[in-house]
């Protein structure tokens, strides 16, 4: 009996495919900080939740008549931080609002790490039949 990994795993991959992209914008964020007219950018993660999760309701077609269900991919639009204060040169990047949103994003990539590694231990535990 082969394994599906995708339902085994649930969301998991797409989370932290969504928090490396993160981090990388973040990252951009930071490195642009005194490149002038730069706008800060994020990514929001409850769309991209919404999105993959959707009604929690899976549909089946038992009819060929049926309408498919929407499938739901990874994605999300990359939007535009509000500073609190514009710098006079058009750059809306806060260095200690970024190294936060950072750091923050690094801690949930772990945590997200941490649950595909317990899913991990928990199929390895049904196959060894313990």
């Amino acid at each position: 009996m082969a394994i599906n990994f995708d339902a085994a795993l649930g969301i998991g991959p797409k989370v932290l495919a969504f928090r490396e992209k993160r981090s990388e914008i973040l990252a951009a964020n930071l490195a642009n900080a005194d490149t002038p007219n730069f706008k800060a950018r994020d990514l929001d993660f409850k769309s991209v939740l919404k999105q993959s999760v959707g009604s929690g309701v899976a549909m089946e077609r038992t009819h060929a008549g049926h309408i498919t269900p929407q499938q739901q991919a990874f994605g999300a639009n990359v939007m535009y931080r509000n500073p609190s204060q514009v710098s006079l040169d058009g750059n809306t990047v806060e260095a200690h609002v970024e190294e936060a949103k950072y750091a923050e994003n690094s801690v949930q990539y772990q945590a997200s790490l941490q649950f595909i590694s317990g899913d991990f231990s928990d199929l390895m535990t049904s196959i060894r039949g313990q």
